[in-house]
C-alpha cells in the first residue's frame, strides 16, 4: 500500500476567494497548496469589466502572505450588458481566462445574471471565435423545476441549444453533481469539460437532510442521490481528462450559514488534498489523482503545467485540521468530510 506519492503542485478551476477580511483569511488556504485557480467574479458588485477584474487581481496579490506564489486566473461575470470587445481586450492581454455564466438566482450573488441568452448571443459568438472558455453554472432557475433536476433540465433546455447555436464555443461545466452531467461530457465533443468538487465526491443529499439540517454541507448546486455521488468519483478517478478539479470552495462566516435562511457553499481549501488522496486510494486510483488536480485543467485552457510538485504522506495518526479558521468578521467552518483523514501535503 502506497504511504507516499508525489504530484504537480495542483490547480483549482473553480474558487471562490471573495474580498475584504475574507479574502485575506482564505487566501493562504488555497495558495498553502495549490499554484493558481480560476477565481470566480460574484461580488457584490460584480466584476463585470476587465478593469474591475484587473483591481480584483491586485486586491489579491496584495493580500497574498509573503514567501506564497499564487497566480489568480481571473474570470469576468456574463451579464446581459457584457461588452464583447472588453471580453476580447481583457483576453488578448491575458488577464482573463474565462467568462463565467450565472443564471439569475442560481446560487449566491447572482441576481445579476443572464435571464434571456438571446441577449448575451454576441459575447458567446466572439468567445467562440477567440477560444475563451465560458465556465457555467448548470442549473435552470425556474420554479416549477425541482431543485434536484436542475441540472439535468438545464443541459436539456439551456446547455445545448447554446452549444449548438455556437459552434466551437469551449464549455466548462462547473461543480456537476449528477450522472446526467457525467454523460453529457461523456458524449460530447473535446470542447465540453467540467469540474468536480472535493465535496460532491464525500456527501449526498441525506448527509444535509438525516438527523437534522447540516447547513454546512449545503451547497449550490445541493448534493443528489447516492447514484449521483458515486457516478462523480467513478468519473473523477477514470482518468478521462474531461474531468478535473474544482473545488467551488465557498466560505461564509458561521452566523450567515447557521441561519434561517442559510447562506449555500462549502469550505474545503483547507483539506481537499488529503480528501481527494483518500477518495482516490479508495477507488484504487491514486496514480490518476495528477491527473485530476494538476494535468487535465491546464490541458483544457491551454496552460503550461505547473513546475513544482508536492508530496502526500499517509501517516498512521489523523491529521488535526482545525475546525474553523477566522474569517475576519467570523469563524469559517472547515468542511468535515466525515472521517479521519490521514493523508497529508508533506511540508
Amino acid at each position: 500500500m502506497s504511504t507516499s506519492i508525489t504530484i504537480r503542485r495542483p490547480d483549482d478551476w473553480h474558487l471562490h476567494l471573495r474580498d475584504g477580511a475574507m479574502l485575506r483569511a482564505v487566501l493562504p488556504e488555497t495558495a498553502r497548496h495549490f499554484a493558481r485557480a480560476i477565481i470566480m467574479p460574484n461580488l457584490v458588485p460584480p466584476v463585470v469589466t476587465g478593469a474591475q477584474a484587473a483591481a480584483y487581481r491586485d486586491r489579491i496579490m496584495t493580500a497574498l502572505p509573503a514567501g506564497m506564489t499564487f497566480d489568480p486566473l481571473m474570470t469576468l461575470y456574463l451579464t446581459e450588458d457584457t461588452d464583447p470587445d472588453d471580453v476580447a481586450a481583457s483576453h488578448a492581454s491575458g488577464l482573463v481566462r474565462a467568462v463565467k455564466l450565472y443564471p439569475a438566482g442560481a446560487t449566491t450573488n447572482s441576481a445579476s445574471g443572464v435571464k434571456n441568452f438571446d441577449h448575451v448571443r454576441a459575447v458567446l459568438d466572439r468567445m467562440a471565435e477567440i477560444g475563451l472558455p465560458l465556465c457555467v453554472h448548470g442549473e435552470v432557475t425556474s420554479p416549477e423545476v425541482d431543485i434536484f433536476d436542475r441540472e439535468a433540465v438545464f443541459i436539456d433546455k439551456v446547455l445545448d441549444p447554446i452549444r449548438r447555436a455556437t459552434p466551437g464555443l469551449r464549455v466548462v461545466m462547473e461543480h456537476i453533481t449528477t450522472s446526467d452531467g457525467v454523460d453529457y461530457v461523456k458524449s460530447a465533443p473535446e470542447d465540453l469539460s467540467a469540474t468536480i468538487t472535493t465535496h460532491h465526491l464525500i456527501i449526498n443529499r441525506n448527509h444535509i437532510l438525516v438527523g437534522g439540517i447540516k447547513p454546512h454541507y449545503y451547497c449550490l448546486p445541493v448534493a443528489k442521490r447516492e447514484s449521483h455521488r458515486l457516478a462523480l468519483r467513478a468519473a473523477a478517478t477514470s482518468g478521462d481528462a474531461r474531468f478535473f478539479l474544482g473545488t467551488d470552495s465557498a466560505p461564509h462566516v458561521d452566523a450567515l450559514k447557521e441561519h434561517a435562511c442559510g447562506c449555500a457553499g462549502c469550505f474545503t481549501a483547507t483539506n481537499t488534498m488529503s480528501i481527494l488522496a483518500h477518495v482516490f486510494e479508495d477507488e484504487a486510483a491514486l496514480d490518476r489523482l495528477e491527473g485530476f488536480t494538476s494535468i487535465n485543467g491546464p490541458a483544457f485552457y491551454r496552460l503550461p503545467l505547473n513546475e513544482g510538485h508536492i508530496t502526500l504522506t499517509k501517516g498512521a495518526d489523523p491529521v488535526a485540521y482545525p475546525a474553523k479558521i477566522d474569517g475576519g468578521d467570523g469563524p469559517v467552518t472547515v468542511f468535515d468530510p466525515g472521517f479521519p483523514l490521514y493523508w497529508r501535503v508533506a511540508p
